[in-house]
């Protein structure tokens, strides 16, 4: 199959529709009996809380039921891309013999959807005319593969595209990351499980795969920090400034624990399993500018 130019997704597509979708992330997906599951369940296999109607029979007490994995998980739209467009509407539960198609396609799509949604947010950032060149490429080679067919779809590379297109988003995040003063401290990758952060300056920090699980990090600053990949579940932001960090996305916050003092931009909702506490709002500190760009995310 040949692919031709496909127009960039825009954010209606690049955020989950259940009402469009077949259920898809709880039939795929594998998951273990653990803190995040309360039974174990294999590929390819409907969850046992999955209704007829491809809806979650348990959604509003699935942290209640033991199941807050499922709360954090966020498709990027590649659901509704996967039972719409790719499968045309066809339903699984009416044609069983489709779903290993189905379920192969999702699996490649959901990361593209995702790194769709980090190009997005890069160019938001206003990079340099040759970076956003580069951006506006990366965004248009990635569309034009979430719009192949299942087989198609079965030849795709992921990681190597997503190879070819992490740098880009690097070089994004450290540009918007410099602007108005130097960089922050360079934390990539680290292992910071469950560490004491209070009081520590992360503005403008690079956290890009940083390891964050049980952080304390109760009224930090994490203005212009670059949080691609970091792992926030169960980082405690009670009091934290996020309004201004970098490539942060819903699933990172719902995996996280918060208050009503946790600044959070605009795009993004404050989870209902923070408790909502009506205390005084974060201020943002003196010196770090609020940036345009958050008006203009799309």
């Amino acid at each position: 199959m040949s692919l031709s130019p496909a127009a960039p997704l825009g954010p209606a597509q690049l955020r989950a529709d259940c009402g469009r979708c077949f259920g898809l992330c709880c039939v795929v997906p594998a998951f273990a009996a653990s803190a995040d599951f309360a039974v174990d369940k294999p590929a390819g296999q409907a969850c046992t809380n999955l209704g007829p109607d491809h809806r979650c029979g348990i959604h509003t007490q699935l942290r209640e039921r033991g199941f807050p994995g499922c709360t954090v998980f966020d498709c990027f739209g590649a659901g509704q891309q996967v039972a719409q467009v790719t499968f045309g509407g066809r339903d699984w539960r009416d044609a069983p013999d489709t779903l290993p198609a189905m379920a192969a396609a999702f699996v490649v799509l959901r990361p593209l959807h995702e790194l769709l949604w980090y190009v997005t947010e890069a160019l938001a950032l206003d990079p340099p005319a040759e970076l956003r060149v580069a951006l506006e490429r990366a965004r248009a080679d990635t569309a034009a593969l979430t719009g192949g067919d299942p087989a198609w779809l079965r030849t795709v590379d992921v990681s190597a595209h997503r190879d070819r297109v992490n740098p880009l988003l690097s070089r994004a995040g450290d540009v918007a990351r410099s602007r108005g003063g130097g960089v922050g401290s360079d934390r990539r990758g680290a292992h910071l499980l469950g560490a004491d952060l209070r009081g520590v300056d992360l503005r403008r920090a690079n956290l890009r795969g940083a390891v964050l699980i049980g952080a304390d990090l109760r009224g930090v600053d994490l203005g212009l920090a670059d949080v691609t990949g970091a792992d926030l579940r169960g980082a405690d932001l009670r009091g934290a400034d996020v309004s201004a960090t970098l490539f942060l996305h819903q699933a990172q916050l719902d995996a996280a624990r918060g208050d009503a003092r946790t600044g959070l931009p605009a795009t993004l909702t404050r989870p209902t399993h923070w408790t909502a506490l009506s205390l005084t709002p974060v201020r943002r500190r003196p010196g770090l500018p609020s940036p345009a760009r958050r008006g203009r995310r799309r």
